[in-house]
């Protein structure tokens, strides 16, 4: 699984961990992706979403028939 949010669109950060004597090595911030599914009303059927926590929240807030909506014009979702 990817780490990116179908929702949000977040991707891991990438940057240099600094040890105490100021020695560089790569690492990588993954977001807090989840497997969520949904049932969807306007199409009635369950939809399983790849979001991250703010995705979750962001659903919450404006509703899945409006994220599903988003999705189908993008492209993302069948």
């Amino acid at each position: 699984m990817s780490a990116h949010c179908q929702v949000t669109g977040r991707r891991p950060g990438f940057g240099k961990s600094i040890s105490h004597s100021h020695r560089r090595t790569s690492r990588r911030w993954d977001p807090n992706i989840q497997r969520k599914t949904y049932y969807v009303p306007s199409i009635g059927r369950r939809v399983t979403l790849t979001v991250s926590a703010k995705g979750i929240k962001t659903i919450d807030r404006k509703g899945i028939d409006a994220v599903v909506a988003e999705l189908r014009a993008r492209g993302e979702l069948r």
